[in-house]
């Protein structure tokens, strides 16, 4: 007895048999096609990613007395225009930087600071290479009593993530 022809579509569906028929051969085609066009795409926007250490430069972050290294004040600073290049997509990333500080003897000069973070925009960097890279150079021109930085990516496929990074390490020393 054989069946009609909608239950044996939707039968070959549950259980993953084919019908014997052909099916999907022009959605198949065009759905390649389509992923030719994308690929295509890409290439001819593909933004200039560079390396890191080519494009970032500490050399530019300068410093200035702090005059009251005696009377602790944390210094806080943000800006909601970080972006940096996802290294496997090379599309941009975008996010919220904030940096808090307890200054020693230096404190940093914001310019500079702005000059330092424009590098970043060609740098192929993970979320958390960012932070640490970011942390590690303010550390080294500042020398602070203590420092962190928070990088806030803005959402990607769906997943939201902070990175904080810290100075001294907990448990470490300054």
């Amino acid at each position: 007895m054989a069946g009609n022809k909608k239950t044996e579509k939707r039968t070959a569906k549950k259980t993953g048999k084919k019908t014997g028929k052909k099916t999907g051969g022009k959605q198949a085609g065009s759905r390649q096609a389509q992923a030719r066009r994308y690929r295509a795409l890409e290439r001819q926007v593909r933004l200039e990613m560079k390396r890191p250490e080519d494009v970032v430069r500490p050399g530019l972050l300068l410093t200035f007395p702090y005059r009251h290294p005696r009377q602790p004040a944390e210094i806080v600073i943000d800006t909601e225009e970080f972006s940096a290049l996802c290294p496997w997509t090379g599309l941009p990333d975008y996010g919220h930087l904030t940096i808090r500080y307890l200054p020693g003897t230096r404190c940093l000069e914001l310019k500079s600071l702005k000059y330092y973070l424009l590098g970043y925009r060609s740098a192929g960097i993970v979320q958390e290479h960012a932070a640490a890279r970011i942390l590690e150079d303010l550390v080294a021109a500042v020398r602070p009593r203590e420092m962190e930085v928070e990088l806030d990516y803005r959402p990607r496929g769906g997943l939201h993530t902070v990175v904080r990074a810290g100075y001294p390490p907990p448990g470490g020393k300054a």
